[in-house]
């Protein structure tokens, strides 16, 4: 990419990865753009306003879902997920030159929200993972308790896997979104971690914001690059700013952590 400063790392570049702690790696697994893909609910949208809009309205709608969220950190405010979820929809159509739909149009896509598709590398990489005692995987998502819980408990794609997590961390407590530090500290608490050991928590997401938040609080940080276009966020300063290990796939960065978790041992 001309005039940006493209990072890509080769699969097996572990050299920087803390290995003293001798417990099991906490792996913290984004939910939202991670596991789940947000562009899948285009399909719904499409019932509801046709095949031509739906994939601008979902991008559309993603976009202003995590602006959202950014805004009501800068202005130390709070509101539910679901309720800025919904909110961004709103504009989303709007934006989409689409008339305001009927309410039970909203609580359908609302609710297909909590149904939204994984990845197609999502499945084969949790299986992998449910076979290994070295390592601890929870969810860590923007999203409220129901939602998250609906969505790991309930959609088709994702609840199968759903006894692989042991936990479900949300930012709902806390009252803040990704990236700030309090949220990254708050899933540290809940893991049994203190401030000081902030490095033993791994965050898998595919959302680079969210990298760099936990990279900022002194955890380690693996990108999942499924379009394969190097890391480009420029707002850390240095290595410390970038992701421990990038991946082309969950299953890559899976691997990576087994491997680690291994040498821990």
């Amino acid at each position: 990419m001309v005039g940006q400063n493209v990072i890509i790392r080769p699969p097996n570049n572990l050299d920087i990865l803390d290995m003293a702690s001798s417990e099991k790696i906490v792996v913290a697994f984004d939910l939202y753009g991670t596991l789940l893909s947000t562009e899948s609910i285009a399909q719904e949208l499409a019932k509801q306003f046709g095949q031509e809009k739906s994939a601008s309205i979902a991008a559309t709608w993603r976009k202003y879902q995590l602006e959202y969220t950014w805004r009501l950190n800068s202005m130390e405010q709070y509101l539910p997920f679901s309720s800025v979820t919904q909110r961004a929809l709103t504009h989303a159509l709007s934006e989409n030159a689409v008339p305001p739909p009927p309410e039970a149009a909203v609580a359908s896509l609302m609710s297909a929200y909590d149904s939204l598709s994984t990845f197609p590398d999502v499945a084969p990489a949790l299986e992998s993972l449910a076979k290994s005692p070295s390592v601890t995987p929870v969810v860590f998502s923007n999203g409220t308790d129901e939602m998250v819980g609906n969505s790991v408990h309930r959609s088709r794609d994702l609840s199968p896997y759903s006894k692989v997590f042991r936990d479900i961390v949300t930012v709902e407590e806390v009252k803040k979104f990704k990236p700030h530090p309090d949220v990254y500290y708050h899933l540290a608490k809940k893991v049994g971690k203190s401030k000081g050991d902030m490095g033993d928590i791994w965050l898998v997401s595919g959302n680079p914001f969210d990298v760099v938040g936990a990279k900022a609080v002194g955890m380690k940080a693996c990108w999942v690059d499924r379009g394969g276009q190097g890391w480009c966020d420029s707002i850390g300063e240095g290595k410390a700013g970038e992701p421990d290990f990038i991946g082309k796939d969950l299953g890559e960065i899976v691997q990576t952590i087994l491997r680690a978790s291994k040498t821990r041992q």
